[in-house]
């Protein structure tokens, strides 16, 4: 695991190729087959892409390269952290147009309804969130479960993301992903927000403020897992988060987290340092966890 960490630290994700992808264009040709618009079809749909991923993990002797390979397609904690500091040096540089243009890459929201005060504060609740879901939460499947752990966890938070939002199409369709990534991330975001709370003097926040922004706030966002870590970020680096949020299919109104300041470009910016952090630590309790398991 530490290997697949090392590995994703120098080299990121893949910009040709990556397994993740490729299974999410296979994830689409099969929708093409299996879509109706109901809850059945959707559990389906997932059970069927989840069962072969983890089969094919099964299927894979126990050797380091093996893990070590599998962890580093699931993680995406350095290529979060590069396109969280894009961000913020195209918004110090007041581009807004490139800043919509590269939004996509951290979140589905819609950029043309943001300035940079929402620009900003989107790319911070990436940030914050993908931490746990792209980072940690794998991490933790590697040491419980192996290579058909994380990789099973890789499918299921990858579907999440392409049919687990509420549009028209998908609000029955996705049903099954949307609540399976809730139950797979459900450690992995407390044990973010713990190393939150530990990492946040690294950045000049306060483990406090984390606290009280964690216990107050994250019940009422409408993610069981978000709502977590966002409140955590929120009271560690002493901003305000949520609010409206523009999707493409909806507009939300989301409660507020933390009770700072507006969110600017040197949060943004502390916030990729404290994911950075947040990533290291996740990585030793996983070793140790790994290595608490071996017989």
């Amino acid at each position: 695991m530490l290997a697949g960490y090392l590995t994703d630290l120098a080299l990121a994700d893949p910009r040709r190729g990556h397994p993740v992808a490729l299974f999410g264009q296979g994830a689409a040709t099969l929708e093409q087959v299996t879509y109706r618009d109901s809850k059945v079809a959707g559990a389906v749909h997932t059970g069927l892409l989840v069962g072969a991923v983890c089969a094919v993990g099964a299927t894979v002797r126990a050797r380091v390269w093996a893990l070590a390979a599998a962890t580093w397609v699931a993680l995406g904690g350095t290529s979060l952290a590069r396109t969280g500091l894009d961000m913020a040096e195209l918004l110090a540089r007041d581009d807004i147009d490139a800043a919509r243009g590269l939004l996509p890459s951290l979140c589905g929201r819609d950029p043309a309804r943001l300035d940079e005060a929402g620009l900003t504060r989107a790319a911070l609740e990436s940030v914050a969130e993908n931490t746990s879901d792209a980072h940690v939460a794998p991490l933790l499947w590697a040491a419980a479960g192996g290579v058909p752990g994380v990789l099973g966890y890789r499918a299921i938070n990858t579907l999440d993301s392409m049919i687990g939002h509420r549009s028209p199409r998908y609000q029955q369709f996705g049903w099954a992903a949307a609540r399976l990534d809730d139950a797979a991330n459900y450690v992995g975001a407390r044990v973010t927000a713990v190393l939150v709370v530990l990492c946040a003097p690294l950045v000049g926040g306060s483990p406090w403020n984390a606290i009280r922004a964690w216990r107050r706030d994250a019940a009422r966002h409408p993610s069981p897992n978000a709502g977590v870590v966002e409140a955590a970020f929120a009271g560690a680096l002493g901003v305000q988060l949520g609010g409206p949020t523009h999707y493409h299919h909806e507009l939300q109104i989301r409660p507020t987290l933390g009770d700072g300041r507006v969110p600017g470009v040197g949060d943004l910016r502390r916030a990729v340092a404290l994911s950075r952090a947040v990533q290291a630590g996740a990585a030793v309790c996983a070793a140790l966890i790994a290595y608490r398991r071996r017989p």
